[in-house]
């Protein structure tokens, strides 16, 4: 009868099967948790597992039990306060204790169910059922970690590595290569032998050169020094598959807090997204108002700035941080740009033109999200200039909620069908 032993490392009191029978069972509950971590974090942040709290009713599961039916009689001892017949008050909101706290509470309490998520989790929650169109790594960059290789076998190493095939095999060959000398002399030293008694001849010295033949092959030992054979082993370079994103935004007044805050939350989705295909992934922020420039993820989101709206800056700037930094043929270039479409004047045509001509050859994907007005349903001079350069790896998509994010992403990069 065969039988499997799981053998995999498990922390204290925790249990692997245990653990992933309760991650398909509320795989719905925990990743409605998952997607309200990311209004908290950055989007570096992001990259790591936590804790989810899942309310406990949402995993209450059914259970048999005995039901109080027919006539029952039940005394109930130390019962100083109720007799039969008495009326029981009901119970006022607001009194009782809410999330297990000491102080008294308003509202309806709710039973938290605190659930530890490992990194790989977390973005298999988010990104179980997509693929990223036209995935292709097309350059192995800098070496990010060493791994062991076998590199056949040496003659020197640890007892551990010793390889017994190979050692028997180098003995045998040893003996056979020096015993077909020795037994060729041995036949011949046995030929004149019989030649010497035939002819009647002394036999004496043969007769010692046989024996010293003899003696010569049985000090051939069965196994040694030269035969041990070790298996070798050989540290070699890992390469690793790059990408960078850059992440263009319009911070002039037209685009409130609430408006970065649905960018946020798409680059979020689009980093997490690319660090679960490759291995390194850079951050690129520009903002732009009339003009453009590089800057951290907290200047990004959360520093003030005014002026008029020019999306041809930002494009440029990108093309020529590309060009200094991050060559597409080294580097998996993608890049998303949010914006409410506002633009000035013939900077809308230009845009789409420096974006097709520059840009799009340049990137593995290209996504566009216009953030308008909520009411606002006319299409923007930059998103009817856009639509007329539309590409395979160029998407285009409105986002006005914060509801909408996660289903324009699944669309955007959903998994590709024959």
């Amino acid at each position: 009868m065969n039988s499997l032993i799981d053998r995999r490392l498990n922390g204290r009191n925790k249990s692997a099967a245990n653990r992933e029978r309760f991650l398909r069972r509320y795989k719905a509950q925990i990743r409605h948790a998952v997607h309200g971590m990311i209004r908290d974090r950055s989007i570096k942040d992001m990259d790591q597992g936590g804790n989810v709290d899942l309310p406990a009713r949402d995993i209450s599961e059914p259970s048999f039990h005995h039901a109080a039916g027919g006539d029952r009689e039940v005394v109930h001892p130390g019962n100083r306060e109720f007799a039969r017949g008495d009326t029981i008050d009901r119970t006022r909101g607001g009194q009782g204790q809410g999330e297990g706290g000491s102080q008294a509470g308003e509202g309806e309490s709710v039973d938290a169910f605190t659930f530890s998520l490992s990194r790989a989790e977390f973005l298999n929650l988010f990104f179980d059922d997509m693929e990223l169109p036209h995935l292709a790594r097309t350059h192995l960059g800098e070496v990010s970690q060493r791994k062991w290789q076998r590199a056949g076998y040496a003659t020197s190493g640890s007892p551990s590595m010793l390889s017994i095939g190979r050692t028997l095999k180098s003995s045998l060959a040893r003996r056979v290569g020096f015993g077909v000398a020795a037994r060729a002399e041995l036949d011949q030293l046995e030929l004149r032998l019989v030649q010497a008694r035939a002819q009647q001849a002394d036999v004496t010295a043969i007769e010692q050169e046989i024996e010293q033949c003899r003696a010569r092959l049985a000090r051939v030992p069965f196994l040694d020094e030269l035969d041990l054979r070790y298996r070798n082993r050989v540290s070699v370079a890992m390469p690793m598959a790059r990408a960078v994103m850059f992440c263009l935004m319009d911070v002039s007044g037209s685009m409130d807090e609430g408006k970065k805050d649905l960018a946020k939350r798409f680059f979020t989705l689009l980093y997490l997204f690319l660090s679960r295909k490759y291995e390194h992934v850079d951050l690129v922020f520009i903002r732009h108002t009339d003009d453009a420039e590089e800057v951290d993820e907290q200047t990004f989101f959360h520093d003030p700035k005014s002026g008029g709206t020019i999306v041809l800056s930002a494009l440029a700037l990108m093309q020529e941080i590309m060009q200094s930094r991050y060559p597409p043929a080294e580097w998996n270039v993608y890049a998303a740009q949010a914006s409410d479409g506002d633009s000035f004047g013939a900077d809308a045509a230009k845009s789409a033109r420096f974006l097709a001509e520059h840009l799009l050859p340049a990137t593995r994907y290209f996504a566009y999200i216009e953030i308008p007005e909520a009411q606002d349903g006319r299409k923007s001079s930059l998103w009817t200039e856009y639509e007329q350069k539309r590409e395979a790896h160029f998407a285009m998509r409105r986002i006005r909620q914060a509801s909408e994010i996660f289903p324009v992403f699944h669309d955007l990069f959903k998994k590709e069908t024959a």
